[in-house]
């Protein structure tokens, strides 16, 4: 049971950012790849609930807060933001 993943406009805009930005491209790219994998394949698993049916999913160096539309089988992420700050 697949899903489609989209990131919205505005979230493509902070991952082109952080990435121009990131001290390792590399991990960032790895980690738009797991997102994506894991968003299109078991979102409702994913992450933590929010409020407002919305979910976060930490997967280092980004974090991603994404909603879910079962009956489209649709997938959105709404932001993204750097992970760096929780890491101790």
């Amino acid at each position: 049971m697949n899903f489609t993943v989209v990131w919205v406009p505005s979230a493509e805009d902070q991952l082109a950012d952080l990435w121009l930005n990131a001290r390792d491209r590399g991990a960032l790219t790895r980690a738009a790849d797991r997102i994506d994998r894991l968003l299109g394949t078991d979102p409702i698993n994913a992450g933590e609930s929010r409020p407002d049916d919305r979910r976060v999913l930490i997967e280092l160096p980004l974090v991603v807060y994404f909603e879910i539309s079962e009956p489209d089988r649709m997938v959105r992420v709404l932001r993204v933001i750097s992970g760096e700050s929780l890491r101790g």
